[in-house]
């Protein structure tokens, strides 16, 4: 384990943050000089921590074509290795609380990331559409519908709020298992360990329209079962009790 390593990530976010809450409050911040730095610092904290990342199937998610990006969770590291595997301009919907934090919330509020209250099933479908006009914008957004770290690497249960989203907006889901992040920076643990491979399978994306407005429960076993297998679970074990959420994502 590295303090160093940590202390070093957190001050390239806040290389990252500071500037673009500046540019945010004089009114020139854009879209791609976010883009450039958030490229930046995923790579950048990667190559602190000495992850070994390798992808697998990039080529699903060639091209420009927007998807609904759908992964498992297991790491606060998930944030870097996503954006380092996933091309094409990406923006994820995060939890409120991450909002919060002075600097990096305000940051990522100017980056155009998405803010959910699970809690608050009104905001939380307003954050969802806001989701589904970037996603008519050409913009990716990348939804963890475990809504929250898996500590074990055992896949949650599955929320049904991005579900509902692709199929209201006709976008295609992109699949995508992470392994080995849990190993980097485990769930509520702040200090990084080195020195460890990380794995992301990019699987064919999964066209929603066939399902229709009542086959969300269907689409979403399917996705799960697709990320399960990726990861080499059991689907029959994975898809056991897992009902849908009420909550939004």
């Amino acid at each position: 384990m590295s303090l160093q390593t940590t202390f070093m990530g957190i001050f390239d976010t806040a290389r990252i943050c500071f500037p673009t809450v500046v540019d945010a409050m004089i009114g020139r911040v854009t879209l791609e000089r976010c883009d450039e730095r958030l490229d930046w610092w995923a790579r950048k904290v990667l190559e602190d921590a000495d992850v070994d990342l390798v992808v697998r199937g990039r080529e699903h998610a060639s091209g420009t074509r927007p998807f609904v990006v759908m992964s498992n969770h297991q790491s606060l590291f998930d944030i870097p290795v996503v954006f380092r595997a996933i091309p094409g301009r990406l923006r994820m919907i995060a939890k409120k609380e991450l909002f919060n934090v002075p600097i990096f919330g305000q940051a990522m509020k100017a980056a155009g990331f998405i803010r959910i209250n699970r809690s608050d099933h009104v905001q939380a479908s307003a954050s969802l559409q806001v989701g589904a006009s970037m996603l008519q914008d050409g913009t990716r957004v990348w939804i963890a519908p475990e809504g929250t770290r898996s500590k074990t690497g055992a896949l949650l249960p599955f929320k049904s709020g991005g579900f509902r989203m692709a199929i209201e907006t006709n976008t295609p889901i992109l699949p995508v298992a992470i392994d080995g992040t849990r190993h980097v920076l485990r769930a509520k643990d702040f200090v990084v360990q080195e020195h460890h491979r990380v794995v992301v399978t990019i699987m064919p994306p999964i066209d929603p329209a066939p399902y229709g407005a009542g086959g969300r429960n269907r689409l979403m076993r399917d996705v799960r079962a697709a990320i399960a297998g990726a990861l080499g679970h059991d689907p029959g074990l994975v898809h056991r009790g897992a009902g849908v959420a009420t909550s939004a994502a």
